[in-house]
């Protein structure tokens, strides 16, 4: 069982909050109690999340107000128990800052087909969009295969 989860992506401030945030709100509406952050491998650090991520989130009833972006360090890596990434390339970047990222880390679209999701910043609404629907997609298998 996972007690921990740590979402990763580039800059910790539109997809990885985007889908902490979701899994929280999912977790607590199954009153589950699994604690759930989110970090970046280049964090815009002490940045708040976009205003594009932010506005959507909030018209699928998802606050991230609070959130506060924050660099990926091993010791995260070492403290939860699953990672979930954006891309490939993320899983790379968390083994390259511990070894221990190894087996744990998997793309948060692993059961939606293995699919990435792109990074929507300055791309426009469509791009956030279009991340939002691939994230709770996403988030929605994990927790129905692994959580429920």
């Amino acid at each position: 069982m996972f007690n921990t989860i740590l979402v990763v992506c580039v800059g910790n401030i539109c997809r990885s909050p985007t889908a902490e945030y979701l899994l929280k709100q999912r977790f607590n509406a199954l009153g589950k109690n699994i604690n759930v952050q989110s970090a970046g491998l280049g964090a815009l650090v002490g940045k708040p999340a976009a205003p594009s991520a932010v506005e959507l989130a909030a018209k699928h009833g998802i606050d991230l107000s609070p959130h506060i972006a924050r660099q990926l360090t091993a010791e995260m890596i070492h403290e939860h128990d699953l990672i979930l990434v954006m891309e490939e390339n993320h899983i790379k970047g968390c083994e390259s800052i511990t070894p221990a990222a190894r087996g744990k880390t998997h793309l948060l679209g692993r059961w939606n087909n293995g699919i990435e999701i792109p990074d929507p910043y300055r791309k426009g609404d469509h791009a956030y969009q279009l991340a939002f629907e691939l994230i709770e997609e996403s988030a929605r298998q994990w927790v129905g295969k692994v959580f429920s």
